[in-house]
């Protein structure tokens, strides 16, 4: 028998089906490796002439406001009646029952369980205002209130989960079960990158010193679910290299290490065009990246360059790697890099009795490079092309958790019902409050925003309309926004 035909009866059903791939592999790698061959690379007008690697040939769907992403998320959930939305009725009820009415009905977390009859709570810190605009912040954010006329605050945010894991997943996925492709893997995805040597999707995180309640990062944050892993966010560690084997072991020259992944991308090319997996494309480029990576990232945090002035503004703990501060100025320098989407996620928001003590220590690490951050990215012409997002995964409770007698020891409980974020920069109104939670601060009263729709929101910005970007998983077409979600169209310039 010819050995070819005795080969074919030889394959197996899932050999077949492997190989019928092949083509579709061998694009997406095209499109990996060599940015003139990507399939249907967008026009420069619509990406303010950077030409981009990757990313689907029919976006964005429509014209950009932004080109990057900075998310600052706060794990823990920070609490917004003690930060930003100031509700004097909080002091006249301190230490009186919730009145009836407002929470009947509503699931708290099971340190809450039944929350009728608890104590309503003031804020720890005085409210004023600050700016043109008037917007109220406490004393715990001095920092971030100096800065409100350039941010707009959602005071009518709202979520689905009431536990850590799930509504941080919910928020940055649209998913409260792991598994789903998260904002930056999404962007990643649809848009490509505009770096050639620097990922697309970067991940870094922090928690204050001291913290009694700080929370675990899951790497399913940043994720990316069912989509190819090449779209995950990349983390870079607060100590060592900051990528893992970024460097090379001793006696390996960087010709050494170029000759063995020309060698070893030509027997993964091998694999891929048997069976057309896109996870061996994959590899091939991940490869690629972390050897272009070698000499971009010890580049990119290096900090010599950067005036006396700018690490001033960070505050103290700028040049200590892993801290909050220091997070931001990386995250600045890699959306100067081409960078489309970096998450910082620092945890230790959880005050369920530590109101009065650690909420201190959390705002000073945070609030001074948050307010930095933006005005950094304004003064190098940045902020018009970048959207700075601040904001947990939910609040806290207007009530008290613990003893009203034990002023050290109190604390609020998870609150998914009302609480606030702020944003700041590109296609965004500055100056604005949007929104409004009831006299008490626990439930929307004006103007909802749902996680949905800020995700929505966030990819309108993008140039992405959010039912419009999807991919196929078993047997259906999934979206970040799942089946839900409008864009905020009032809060955008």
């Amino acid at each position: 028998m010819n050995p070819l035909q005795h080969n074919d009866l030889l394959t197996t059903r899932r050999q077949l089906l492997s190989m019928a791939g092949t083509g579709v592999g061998t694009a997406a790698l095209a499109s990996l490796l060599n940015g003139d061959l990507a399939a249907g690379p967008v026009s420069d007008s619509q990406t303010h002439g950077a030409q981009t690697l990757g990313g689907l040939p029919d976006l964005p769907h429509l014209s950009p406001k932004i080109k990057n992403i900075i998310y600052l998320f706060q794990n823990g959930g920070p609490t917004h009646v003690d930060l930003f939305d100031h509700k004097p009725q909080l002091s006249k009820l301190h230490g009186q029952p919730i009145p009836a009415g407002f929470v009947d009905g509503k699931r708290f977390s099971t340190m809450t369980g039944n929350a009728s009859g608890k104590l309503m709570l003031a804020p720890v810190e005085p409210f004023r205002q600050h700016g043109e605009c008037g917007a109220t912040v406490s004393g715990f954010m001095p920092h971030t209130a100096k800065i409100v006329d350039k941010l707009c605050f959602i005071k009518g945010m709202h979520t689905d989960q009431v536990n850590h894991a799930p509504a941080i997943q919910f928020l940055l996925s649209g998913s409260q079960i792991p598994g789903r492709p998260t904002l930056g893997a999404w962007l990643n995805y649809g848009l490509g990158n505009e770096a050639e040597d620097l990922p697309a999707f970067v991940v870094m995180t922090s928690i204050s010193k001291g913290t009694s309640c700080g929370q675990i990062f899951y790497d399913f944050y940043w994720g990316s679910g069912f989509l190819p892993s090449r779209f995950q966010g990349v983390k870079f560690r607060s100590g060592g290299d900051p990528v893992l084997y970024l460097s090379n072991p001793k006696g390996v020259t960087r010709d050494m290490r170029r000759g063995w992944l020309d060698d070893l991308a030509r027997l993964n090319q091998m694999k891929l065009d048997q069976h057309g997996d896109p996870e061996i494309a994959t590899r091939i480029a991940q490869y690629e990246m972390g050897f272009k990576m070698q000499a971009s990232v010890p580049e990119l945090t290096d900090l010599s360059g950067e005036s006396k002035q700018t690490l001033e503004m960070y505050g103290p703990d700028v040049t200590e790697r892993g801290t909050f501060a220091h997070n931001c100025l990386l995250a600045r320098r890699l959306v100067e890099r081409g960078t489309r989407c970096v998450q910082l996620m620092h945890a230790g928001w959880d005050q369920h009795n530590s109101l009065t003590t650690e909420l201190y220590n959390q705002c000073r690490d945070t609030d001074q490079s948050s307010a930095a951050l933006v005005r950094d990215l304004e003064q190098r012409g940045l902020l018009e092309e970048t959207l700075v997002v601040w904001g947990g995964e939910f609040g806290r409770t207007p009530f008290l958790q613990g003893d009203i007698n034990n002023r050290p020891r109190w604390g609020r409980d998870h609150h998914p019902y009302a609480f606030t974020i702020w944003l700041a920069g590109g296609g965004i109104k500055p100056g604005l409050t949007y929104g409004a939670s009831d006299e008490l601060g626990i439930n929307v009263a004006e103007n909802g925003v749902h996680v949905h729709d800020l995700q929505a929101t966030l990819l309108h910005l993008m140039g992405i309309d959010h039912e419009r970007l999807t991919y196929r998983f078993q047997g259906r077409q999934f979206r970040l926004t799942d089946v839900h979600g409008d864009v905020v169209h009032a809060i955008l310039s």
